[in-house]
């Protein structure tokens, strides 16, 4: 995703700075014109607005703080946009660091996948200030078709996890009907040009359906990482007094798949998971 939005930056001109863990990933964009950091603190010093996209709290955490961390090298002023899939309550840490720095925090996860992110066809869903968001919106503009302004800090964060979760359980609900499908004994072909034209035939369904019908895993958006949105979704609906037991049945599949080896392909491979249980 980072490689993606990075180059769309590029692409428009901006002055780049890039950090990734693994160095060699950053290295194509070097000759694209990007000044490749060796921390986050380089990365950040000097910059008006700083992007961060990594796969769960511990790695933002990672990049954010410490000695080396980018709010280390981050100037007064500066605009800090934190682009992962985070936990609500992490957010609100991170946006009280940044104030301790005198910088504002958006937060700022995107729906779509690597593909979009390449295309410049992201959803930015930002949570923060309507002047934060002004200053952003000329970057956040380049790479995405829609940017939408979810509330205060922290809204993005949960809409994010919410959309996940949606995914998450339909995409487990796919392949128990598919199983049972299969073990009805009924023609698989009609009965999902029933399912898909009709009322469960949901966007995400079809796309579903199209990779599993190709046998393509190829990760667009990985099983491990929509295990960890629904466990996230979990502890934020325990924080508010919720037990979202949909949530609680698709992690147990999720789960189960991670377990059976599909952690590191597509999501759609849950559908596979349950098929050979």
């Amino acid at each position: 995703m980072g490689i993606g939005m990075a180059q769309r930056l590029l692409g428009a001109g901006f002055p780049l700075a890039v950090f990734n863990r693994t160095q060699e990933k950053a290295a194509p964009l070097a000759g694209q014109g990007a000044r490749v950091a060796s921390t986050p603190l380089e990365a950040a010093r000097g910059a008006d607005i700083i992007i961060s996209m990594v796969a769960d709290d511990a790695a933002s955490h990672a990049v954010w703080q410490g000695g080396h961390g980018a709010l280390a090298g981050v100037a007064r002023g500066a605009l800090l946009i934190e682009s992962s899939t985070l936990t609500p309550k992490w957010i609100g840490e991170l946006a009280s660091a940044a104030a301790q720095h005198g910088c504002e925090l958006l937060d700022a996860p995107v729906t779509g996948t690597k593909i979009h992110a390449s295309s410049g066809e992201l959803c930015f869903l930002v949570g923060g200030s309507a002047a934060g968001l002004e200053k952003a919106l000329p970057v956040l503009k380049v790479m995405s078709r829609a940017v939408v302004h979810t509330g205060p800090s922290g809204s993005g964060a949960l809409l994010k996890l919410i959309n996940n979760f949606l995914c998450g359980v339909q995409a487990a609900a796919l392949g128990e009907a598919l199983a049972l499908i299969e073990k009805g004994g009924l023609d698989r072909d009609k009965a999902l040009g029933v399912l898909t034209n009709g009322a469960p035939g949901s966007p995400l369904m079809k796309t579903l359906l199209t990779r599993i019908d190709a046998g393509d895993y190829a990760p667009n958006f990985r099983l491990s990482l929509m295990a960890k949105d629904l466990a996230y979704s979990l502890k934020e609906g325990a924080r508010r007094g919720l037990s979202l037991a949909m949530v609680a049945a698709a992690l147990k599949a999720f789960t189960q798949a991670e377990a059976a080896g599909h952690g590191e392909r597509d999501f759609a491979a849950i559908v596979q998971s349950s098929l050979s249980h």
